[in-house]
């Protein structure tokens, strides 16, 4: 019997789908696995098997170490990995113990850009079968449980901004895959802001073509492409999808562009504001809405009935507890010290905790229409480097918070910036001062877990205030 197995960690829908993925490596001729799991940060970690050896992870999963979970932004450990609880009360971590990546069959699909090669993702567990309390994947899954527990689906539909450059000091090996340097040295492809502009896309083209193409091939399929507001930023848009998937192909979606990108000459980055000139800010858009299970399963719970106003009233208070929690929740939408220079006034990205109807100014925009059955709310908070699973999970726990306590919604902010109502956190220090303080969203989300990430965000503030940046030298080097 093997790991998978003894501790009952597959449902039969999992079951089915690696009986067809095994067959699927057979018939294809794949030669190598990504074996694969979601890190704190959003990023993917993990090993490549030879594809005859899938069957054999496909039994017992697969190991790694501990310690990846312990790790900042920089790659530094920064819990005491050696002490008996590995400095996070988890006695089954001690000795940068190991952990069980367990493969979701469902997740399997080609890696097109690498010739033979495909890629599952993974949770997970410890040795004796418990959940990895850290895992991302694992903290998204609790809150959907808890939604699907009071009769609710989750449905999230992406818009994700980012920044396209050239690599300046491109030298592809016989693979195609550039020379790697830190930071990247990249040349811009357009100058200013021309948002929309037909030309400035075709200049991107090939590019974005190859993109659009390998994740077709990979199963996810891009509403759109668009150049936006900055120079060299595009944004692509994703159909709304229920549960885990729209997690998982947001994940896929950065790792599969980020790659393309390097084999073909150009560097991507999901970074929210970078130092070059020309540049704006660039966010990611959660669309949500709530759907009916049980009798009748798939409705929009979102949709007022008449003389409910623009919203139903479960809409509502989804709403309310989004405001309630949105500054503790800012730390999982904005996990890095760079996103907070996203929050301007009359930018099109927030600057305070408000809602409005059909209003980019607003934290909340509500969108959709009773008419159509597609009234559903655009949270706007959220930068592109977020971790999918912990912003979604953070925004769904929020929202049933809201539910729960029929809190009532209030009323609009028709100028979203001059509005009297709460600030958003300035920076990533407010933001973990914020969920700290936030008893709801901490039991929500779990303490454990609260503590942990909270502890991981404030060694790279730590970090970030011993390091003398490229402000301060030009202000005082000259001037004292």
């Amino acid at each position: 019997m093997g790991f998978i197995e003894k501790f009952g960690l597959w449902t039969e829908e999992q079951k089915e789908a690696a009986r067809a993925v095994l067959a699927r490596v057979q018939d294809e001729g794949l030669r190598s696995v990504r074996v694969s799991f979601v890190d704190q940060h959003g990023l993917l970690r993990g090993k490549t098997i030879p594809a005859s050896g899938l069957a054999a992870v496909f039994r017992g999963g697969i190991s790694c170490v501990s310690t990846l979970l312990s790790k900042d932004t920089s790659g530094t450990t920064v819990f005491s990995a050696f002490n008996p609880d590995a400095g996070l009360g988890v006695a089954e971590m001690a000795g940068a113990a190991d952990i069980v990546m367990v493969p979701d069959p469902t997740t399997f699909h080609l890696v097109p850009w690498a010739g033979g090669t495909a890629r599952v993702l993974c949770d997970l567990r410890f040795a004796n079968g418990e959940q990895v309390p850290f895992c991302s994947r694992g903290v998204f899954r609790n809150a959907l449980d808890r939604a699907t527990a009071a009769g609710y689906g989750y449905l999230t539909g992406l818009e994700i901004e980012f920044h396209l450059y050239r690599r300046a000091e491109h030298f592809p090996n016989a693979d195609g895959i550039g020379r790697g340097t830190h930071p990247t040295p990249v040349e811009p492809i357009n100058q200013g802001n021309q948002l929309l502009a037909e030309d400035r896309g075709d200049e991107v083209e090939p590019a974005t073509r190859r993109i659009r193409e390998v994740l077709e091939a990979m199963g996810i399929e891009l509403r759109s492409v668009e150049v936006e507001y900055g120079a060299n930023q595009l944004e692509v848009t994703l159909d709304p999808a229920l549960g885990l998937a729209s997690a998982d192909a947001m994940v896929l979606l950065r790792s599969t562009i980020k790659q393309v990108a390097r084999r073909s000459g150009y560097h991507a980055t999901f970074m929210c504001r970078p130092q070059i000139p020309d540049s704006k800010s660039s966010g990611w858009h959660l669309h949500q809405s709530l759907l009916s299970a049980g009798a009748d399963p798939g409705r929009n719970l979102f949709v007022p009935a008449d003389g409910e106003g623009p919203i139903s009233p479960v809409g509502g208070q989804f709403i309310a507890g989004q405001l309630a929690h949105a500054s503790a929740a800012c730390v999982f939408a904005n996990p890095t010290i760079n996103g907070y220079k996203r929050f301007q006034p009359y930018s099109m990205a927030p600057d305070r905790i408000a809602w409005a109807r059909d209003n980019r100014g607003a934290m909340i925009r509500l969108v959709g229409s009773a008419e159509d059955g597609t009234t559903h709310v655009e949270n706007r908070i959220g930068e592109s480097a977020a971790n999918p699973y912990l912003y979604m999970a953070s925004q769904l726990h929020s929202g049933l918070e809201g539910i729960a306590a029929k809190l009532p919604l209030v009323p609009s902010a028709d100028d979203p910036y001059t509005t009297e109502a709460g600030r958003l956190p300035v920076n990533l220090r407010e933001a973990v001062d914020a969920l700290e303080a936030d008893t709801g969203l901490t039991r929500a989300m779990g303490a454990r877990f609260v503590a942990y990430y909270a502890a991981l965000k404030r060694a790279e503030i730590a970090r970030f205030e011993r390091t003398v940046t490229d402000w301060e030298h030009r202000e005082y080097f000259d001037l004292f």
